[in-house]
């Protein structure tokens, strides 16, 4: 036998078991973990890093958390969230107890949001803006001096809104980017709220809305007025309200409109505007509200995630931490619309829905009691 042979030989043995060990470790680490989850954090730690090195492009971190306080929880979004709470106690489109586990779990949500959510998406977005307009200069357009301000203005709405409605997409049909968004169609006791329960590192996927803003960054910037108004719309459509926008909701995002997105049976890729339908027509995914589907329930068929409904008690924090690790669990049978049984689906939808039916009957008869009629 030549040298090369045994050389080779010896080599295979030293070397086989090391290899087999590697494979039988990441096996096991995958049937721990969701590794491409990992993706969406290292992204959003890679442009962290690079706003660091860079301080930010030169850009203010405390004036852009400060705009972003603003719009999410200053003085006007707290007033309009006020008044969209006050009219869901008046025009309800389910009776929910204004104590419901699900309110009390989006408010942990709020919280979190407007504490360590905030410094993330302005993180975020300053780093992401400063990749784009250093790797794609080109992209921004010079000032057109013919066009008004107040287009340019409208252009980027319309654009930003298109963009927030891709990434919604994306979140639906790209199986890592549900994962994180799953948590948001938890939900069973839909209330404006609702529009914070969010997973924070969702945030990655909608970073493409900055893109018109960047085009156009030459010829003007979405007001912090019309942000605040944007937020408003977007939360207002979470509301738990019967409520349309006439014949204006061909065109706007309304409850009636968007309860139909979460709809607990069947498909939840419909209806993705945030505050247009119109991309929805266009890619023919709009359903428009009817009376039976005013008062539809809501949530995940098959309960993949752990939610606060379920159980004798809520465990607000247990689940709370539960939802916001479960992009990195493994998947296992019904924990996504890709591996999920179709008739299992369908068989735990009519069972859940037995099951809200009886809720709402019981609050009903609660709020009876308590005096308080129905609208």
């Amino acid at each position: 036998m030549s040298t090369a042979v045994v050389t080779s030989v010896r080599t295979e043995l030293l070397v086989a078991p090391r290899v087999r060990r590697v494979r039988t470790m990441a096996r096991a680490l995958a049937s721990r973990l969701y590794l491409p989850a990992f993706s969406i954090m290292a992204v959003a730690v890679t442009l962290t890093a690079i706003g660091l090195a860079s301080r930010w492009g030169g850009a203010s971190f405390a004036g852009a958390m400060t705009s972003l306080r603003v719009v999410a929880v200053g003085p006007v979004t707290l007033l309009l969230l006020g008044v969209f709470l006050m009219v869901e106690r008046l025009r309800p489109a389910q009776r929910r107890s204004p104590f419901a586990r699900g309110y009390r779990h989006d408010l942990l949500f709020t919280v979190l949001n407007a504490t360590l959510v905030a410094p993330l998406v302005v993180a975020l977005t300053l780093s992401f803006s400063e990749v784009a307009r250093t790797t794609m200069p080109w992209v921004v357009m010079p000032r057109l001096g013919l066009m008004p301000r107040w287009i340019v203005i409208a252009l980027i709405f319309v654009a930003m809104d298109g963009c927030n409605w891709l990434a919604h997409l994306a979140n639906h049909r790209v199986r890592v980017l549900w994962r994180f968004h799953e948590v948001h169609h938890s939900q069973e006791d839909m209330s404006v709220l609702t529009v914070f329960r969010t997973h924070p590192l969702i945030h990655v996927s909608y970073l493409i809305a900055l893109i018109p803003g960047t085009v156009l960054l030459a010829n003007g910037a979405v007001t912090t007025a019309l942000l605040v108004a944007y937020a408003g719309v977007v939360a207002f459509a979470h509301s738990n309200t019967n409520l349309g926008f006439g014949p204006l909701g061909r065109l706007f995002v309304s409850p009636n409109y968007h309860r139909i997105h979460h709809r607990l049976d069947g498909p939840q890729d419909v209806n993705l505007g945030f505050a247009l339908t119109i991309w929805d027509q266009l890619s023919h995914r709009a359903f428009f509200p009817t009376s039976e589907t005013i008062r539809i329930d809501t949530g995940l068929a098959g309960r993949p995630l752990m939610v606060e409904q379920a159980g004798d008690r809520p465990r607000h924090l247990r689940v709370f931490a539960a939802q916001l690790v479960a992009p990195f669990r493994p998947i296992g049978e019904g924990s996504d619309p890709w591996v999920s049984p179709a008739g299992a689906d369908r068989a735990y939808s009519s069972e859940r829905q037995l099951e809200q039916r009886a809720r709402n009957d019981t609050d009903r008869a609660a709020h009876a009691d308590a005096g308080v009629g129905e609208c």
